[in-house]
């Protein structure tokens, strides 16, 4: 009976399936991570169904509950004029979380074009866009972005611009010091030499291989962007009325610390818990990555 034989030295090929299967696995084999994970998704959730969640309606004065601490009815207490602070964190979680992740996405997609350029072609076109890169990190971020807030007025939209604007000069160094380390390999000479156009080589080969410190980069940016949004709305120049966000939150708290500390104690909790649970999932990924490169690299 004839056995099935296979060369020496080569392995079938994994699934894919299985390779996704086991990043998932790595990322979440830790229950910190999976609480993380759990407690990210409840938040976001509840942002989403805020209007159906929410006890109160939003904007909605009771006057006869002023500065009302926590109880049963008001889970959170209430602010100054009476609207219960649980609705207000409810509706505060979508400004933030999508400031959040709308920056972050933006800041990655610029600097990973940026450095996929400068990584790929090298020379003269690398000097001028990492010198472009080197100087927007010289400059104090969050002046500049209090100035083009003032500039442009503290809507939503123009928050995700600045702070995107002001935030993908990481990724592009990231991804600009893969690529240098991918360009000189088989598969990517091999491309050259058939004639591939180099926005296909940059787009369709290299990039999807250099994007694990890309998605790494883009969890810390979405805390990193969380933040800022509440440290310009504490200084007065961020989210103005009627939108509201956490830190809106806390700068309608600072003349409230000493009889009503309820005001600034759960929207900073929230940011707190966020950018903590966010950075614990990006710790994760990143982590589950090098544990997949290293296993690659030992076979």
């Amino acid at each position: 009976m004839a056995l099935a034989t296979q060369p020496l030295g080569i392995r079938p090929a994994v699934p894919a399936t299985s390779q996704r299967a086991r990043m998932f696995k790595r990322i979440f084999h830790k229950p910190i991570t999976v609480i993380a994970t759990a407690f990210l998704i409840l938040v976001a959730l509840s942002a989403i169904f805020a209007p159906w969640i929410a006890p109160f309606q939003l904007n909605t004065p009771d006057l006869s509950s002023m500065l009302a601490p926590p109880s049963a009815t008001h889970w959170m207490g209430t602010d100054d004029v009476g609207i219960d602070l649980f609705t207000e964190v409810l509706y505060g979680g979508r400004i933030s979380l999508m400031i959040g992740l709308s920056s972050a996405i933006i800041a990655v997609v610029i600097g990973g074009t940026i450095g996929s350029v400068a990584g790929y072609f090298g020379g003269w076109v690398d000097a001028v866009l990492m010198r472009i890169t080197d100087v927007g990190l010289s400059v104090p971020l969050l002046f500049v972005i209090l100035g083009l807030t003032a500039i442009l007025g503290p809507s939503p939209t123009t928050i995700i611009e600045v702070i995107s604007l002001t935030s993908w000069m990481y990724p592009a160094r990231i991804i600009r010091s893969r690529f240098l380390t991918l360009k000189s390999l088989d598969f990517v000479l091999a491309a050259r030499t058939i004639g591939v156009r180099a926005s296909r080589i940059i787009f369709s080969h290299v990039l999807p291989n250099a994007v694990a410190p890309l998605i790494v980069n883009t969890t810390l940016l979405v805390g990193q962007a969380i933040v800022l949004e509440s440290v310009m709305s504490f200084l007065g120049a961020g989210i103005q009325p009627p939108n509201i966000s956490w830190g809106f939150l806390l700068n309608q708290a600072q003349g409230y610390l000493t009889n009503a500390p309820w005001l600034a104690i759960f929207p900073g909790l929230m940011i707190f818990l966020v950018v903590l649970c966010v950075n614990v999932l990006g710790d994760a990924i990143r982590d589950a990555f090098d544990a997949s490169f290293s296993a690659e690299g030992g076979r």
